[in-house]
């Protein structure tokens, strides 16, 4: 009998190290960059980070990311300038785009689109909602000073919780936890996670700590956080300012409550909405595993914020 659990135990050790080889060999693994609070209290990845973002067991994205000197998932180094025509593109994993291939962004669509007469900086991170967007444009303001269009992108439901900035604290020191350091030094833990083996021990941890978990953009939400959400807006806009002139919401009309289009109607605000171009479409917009945009819902997105632009040169 000892003899037979201890041959169980050694074949189960070998199945373990014979998968962790297999998922390193075909890299089936995801390699999530590290991120910190840079020193104007701007949540943001390390500088110099490269990998890969893999999802799905088949490695069904696989998709490499390059973080630049600005802590951003980019192709490029920002270096704004009073002589070029510079455009910053702000908002969460959206826009930060780990989904695709960085030199395949929406902000190099944009360039390519316009035959490479303005530079797209692109200020996207997982997880941001308003506060972070114009916390990091206040932080910035030097560098703003020289960006001549700003584009936020914003999912009402989801980005207006919070009426002030707080870095998330919590969220940085997580990752240096054990549970973290074990996932990142057994890739096989990483795979597991990545496809939603340990989901309901997550979801039981964010029970325990309290997390609210994240409301997608076609979520409903009732009149009394609509209203919540919106004076969080004024609020925010009190607090950092915001230059309607040169500032732009990117967003889903269809998804997006009155209460926000109207204000935004009366205050002056302008905004982009790519929900017609969407629905229009023939082809699928997202991705086949997530809500995020795929490539055509990139080039969409990137289309309609070229189509804004033209109008606003040529008027």
């Amino acid at each position: 009998m000892k003899l037979l659990i201890g041959k169980m135990i050694l074949y189960f050790i070998l199945i373990l190290v014979f998968l962790e080889v297999c998922v390193r060999v075909f890299h089936l693994y995801f390699e999530y960059p590290t991120y910190y609070i840079n020193e104007l209290n701007v949540k943001t990845y390390l500088p110099k980070q490269q990998g890969y973002y893999v999802t799905g067991n088949r490695r069904m994205k696989y998709a490499k990311y390059n973080i630049n000197d600005s802590g951003f998932n980019s192709y490029k180094e920002y270096n704004p300038s009073s002589t070029t025509t510079d455009i910053a593109l702000i908002g969460d994993s959206f826009i930060e785009g780990f989904h695709q291939d960085y030199h395949r962004s929406i902000g190099k669509k944009i360039e390519t689109k316009l035959k490479n007469t303005v530079n797209v900086f692109e200020y996207g991170h997982s997880g941001y909602d308003l506060a972070d967007q114009l916390h990091l444009i206040q932080a910035y303001q030097e560098h703003f000073k020289n960006i001549d269009y700003i584009f936020i992108y914003i999912k009402f439901n989801n980005d207006l919780k919070r009426g002030k900035y707080t870095p998330n604290q919590w969220r940085v020191d997580l990752q240096y936890s054990t549970t973290f350091q074990i996932r990142d030094k057994i890739k096989l833990t990483t795979y597991a996670e990545g496809i939603g083996v340990f989901e309901p021990i997550l979801r039981l941890r964010d029970r325990f700590f309290g997390i609210v978990p994240e409301t997608y953009e076609d979520e409903a939400v009732s009149e009394a956080d609509a209203k919540k959400y919106l004076d969080n807006l004024k609020t925010l806009i009190d607090t950092f300012g915001f230059d309607k002139t040169k500032t732009t919401f990117l967003l889903n009309k269809d998804k997006t409550s009155t209460y926000f289009l109207d204000y935004c109607d009366k205050m002056g605000y302008n905004y982009i909405d790519f929900s017609k171009a969407f629905k229009q479409s023939e082809k699928p917009t997202t991705l086949i595993y997530d809500m995020h945009w795929n490539n055509h819902g990139r080039a969409l997105i990137a289309n309609s914020i070229v189509d804004y632009l033209n109008k606003k040169i040529s008027n």
